[in-house]
Protein backbone atom coordinates (compact mmCIF):
# COMPACT_ATOMS: atom_id res chain seq x y z
CA UNK A 1 0.00 0.00 0.00
CA UNK A 2 1.35 3.09 -0.95
CA UNK A 3 0.26 6.17 1.15
CA UNK A 4 -0.03 9.67 -1.29
CA UNK A 5 -2.05 12.16 1.14
CA UNK A 6 -4.00 11.32 4.39
CA UNK A 7 -6.99 10.94 2.56
CA UNK A 8 -5.73 8.62 -0.68
CA UNK A 9 -3.86 5.50 -0.45
CA UNK A 10 -3.19 3.19 -3.10
CA UNK A 11 -4.11 -0.56 -2.69
CA UNK A 12 -2.05 -3.26 -3.11
CA UNK A 13 -4.37 -4.72 -6.19
CA UNK A 14 -4.13 -1.28 -8.07
CA UNK A 15 -0.61 -1.90 -8.35
CA UNK A 16 1.98 -4.45 -9.28
CA UNK A 17 5.43 -4.66 -9.75
CA UNK A 18 7.88 -6.70 -12.01
CA UNK A 19 11.65 -6.64 -12.02
CA UNK A 20 14.28 -7.14 -15.20
CA UNK A 21 18.23 -6.61 -15.43
CA UNK A 22 19.20 -2.78 -16.02
CA UNK A 23 20.82 -1.21 -18.80
CA UNK A 24 24.07 0.63 -18.50
CA UNK A 25 26.96 -0.27 -16.73
CA UNK A 26 27.82 -1.71 -13.19
CA UNK A 27 29.28 -4.72 -14.30
CA UNK A 28 28.76 -8.37 -13.64
CA UNK A 29 25.72 -6.98 -11.09
CA UNK A 30 23.80 -5.82 -14.56
CA UNK A 31 24.24 -9.03 -15.84
CA UNK A 32 23.17 -11.33 -13.19
CA UNK A 33 21.09 -9.72 -10.59
CA UNK A 34 17.52 -8.17 -11.75
CA UNK A 35 17.65 -4.33 -10.37
CA UNK A 36 15.43 -2.42 -12.49
CA UNK A 37 11.55 -2.10 -11.56
CA UNK A 38 9.00 -1.14 -13.27
CA UNK A 39 6.15 -0.50 -11.37
CA UNK A 40 2.50 -0.46 -12.81
CA UNK A 41 -0.78 1.50 -11.27
CA UNK A 42 -4.00 0.55 -12.86
CA UNK A 43 -5.22 4.59 -13.09
CA UNK A 44 -8.39 4.16 -14.37
CA UNK A 45 -9.90 1.42 -12.43
CA UNK A 46 -8.52 3.15 -8.92
CA UNK A 47 -11.20 3.91 -6.84
CA UNK A 48 -9.42 6.27 -4.69
CA UNK A 49 -9.19 8.92 -7.11
CA UNK A 50 -11.60 11.21 -8.45
CA UNK A 51 -12.42 11.33 -12.45
CA UNK A 52 -11.00 14.91 -12.56
CA UNK A 53 -7.71 14.12 -10.87
CA UNK A 54 -7.73 11.14 -13.44
CA UNK A 55 -8.24 13.64 -15.81
CA UNK A 56 -5.45 15.54 -14.96
CA UNK A 57 -3.36 12.70 -13.92
CA UNK A 58 -3.32 11.36 -17.74
CA UNK A 59 -2.20 14.54 -18.33
CA UNK A 60 0.38 14.85 -16.45
CA UNK A 61 1.55 10.91 -17.03
CA UNK A 62 2.13 11.38 -21.35
CA UNK A 63 3.05 8.54 -22.75
CA UNK A 64 3.29 6.76 -19.53
CA UNK A 65 -0.40 6.41 -19.67
CA UNK A 66 -1.37 3.19 -21.62
CA UNK A 67 -4.54 2.42 -23.48
CA UNK A 68 -5.79 0.03 -20.87
CA UNK A 69 -5.65 3.25 -18.27
CA UNK A 70 -2.69 2.42 -16.31
CA UNK A 71 0.07 4.61 -15.52
CA UNK A 72 3.95 2.05 -16.09
CA UNK A 73 6.93 4.00 -14.16
CA UNK A 74 10.32 2.27 -14.57
CA UNK A 75 13.20 3.24 -11.90
CA UNK A 76 16.46 1.81 -12.94
CA UNK A 77 18.95 4.83 -11.39
CA UNK A 78 20.65 2.35 -8.47
CA UNK A 79 21.95 -0.93 -8.22
CA UNK A 80 19.49 -1.70 -5.61
CA UNK A 81 16.34 -2.87 -5.90
CA UNK A 82 14.87 -2.14 -2.66
CA UNK A 83 15.75 1.21 -3.04
CA UNK A 84 14.12 1.24 -7.17
CA UNK A 85 11.45 -0.34 -5.64
CA UNK A 86 11.05 3.39 -3.34
CA UNK A 87 11.79 5.62 -6.41
CA UNK A 88 9.16 4.03 -8.69
CA UNK A 89 6.35 4.73 -5.68
CA UNK A 90 7.68 7.95 -4.71
CA UNK A 91 7.54 9.20 -8.80
CA UNK A 92 3.90 8.02 -8.68
CA UNK A 93 3.01 9.27 -5.38
CA UNK A 94 4.20 13.04 -6.60
CA UNK A 95 2.70 12.64 -9.68
CA UNK A 96 -0.40 12.14 -8.05
CA UNK A 97 0.26 14.55 -5.40
CA UNK A 98 0.54 17.08 -8.70
CA UNK A 99 -2.74 15.53 -10.30
CA UNK A 100 -4.42 16.45 -7.13
CA UNK A 101 -4.11 20.49 -7.22
CA UNK A 102 -6.91 21.74 -9.56
CA UNK A 103 -5.60 24.78 -11.85
CA UNK A 104 -6.96 27.90 -10.59
CA UNK A 105 -9.54 29.39 -13.47
CA UNK A 106 -8.16 32.66 -15.12
CA UNK A 107 -10.54 35.70 -15.30
CA UNK A 108 -10.21 37.52 -17.98
CA UNK A 109 -9.92 41.32 -17.41
CA UNK A 110 -9.65 44.11 -19.95
CA UNK A 111 -6.37 46.70 -19.88
CA UNK A 112 -6.61 49.30 -17.98
CA UNK A 113 -6.76 53.18 -19.17
CA UNK A 114 -3.32 54.07 -18.36
CA UNK A 115 -2.00 50.55 -19.67
CA UNK A 116 -3.69 51.84 -23.26
CA UNK A 117 -2.13 54.81 -22.98
CA UNK A 118 1.12 54.07 -22.64
CA UNK A 119 0.88 51.27 -25.42
CA UNK A 120 0.02 53.82 -27.80
CA UNK A 121 2.54 56.14 -26.46
CA UNK A 122 5.12 54.01 -27.19
CA UNK A 123 3.98 53.09 -30.57
CA UNK A 124 3.96 56.49 -31.26
CA UNK A 125 8.04 57.10 -30.12
CA UNK A 126 8.31 53.91 -32.05
CA UNK A 127 7.13 55.31 -35.32
CA UNK A 128 8.66 58.89 -34.80
CA UNK A 129 11.87 57.10 -34.94
CA UNK A 130 11.18 55.05 -37.62
CA UNK A 131 10.21 58.20 -39.76
CA UNK A 132 13.65 59.87 -38.57
CA UNK A 133 15.33 57.04 -40.54
CA UNK A 134 14.22 58.28 -44.20
CA UNK A 135 16.63 60.00 -46.65
CA UNK A 136 17.66 63.40 -45.84
CA UNK A 137 17.96 66.41 -48.85
CA UNK A 138 20.01 67.80 -50.05
CA UNK A 139 19.04 71.58 -49.42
Amino acid sequence: MIRVTDDIALQDWELSESFTRSSGPGGQNVNKVSTAVELRFEAARSPSLTQPVKTRLKRIAGRKWTLDGAIIIRAEDTRSQARNREIAQNRLAEMIRRALVAPKRRIATKPTLGSKKRRLESKTRRGQVKALRGRIDED
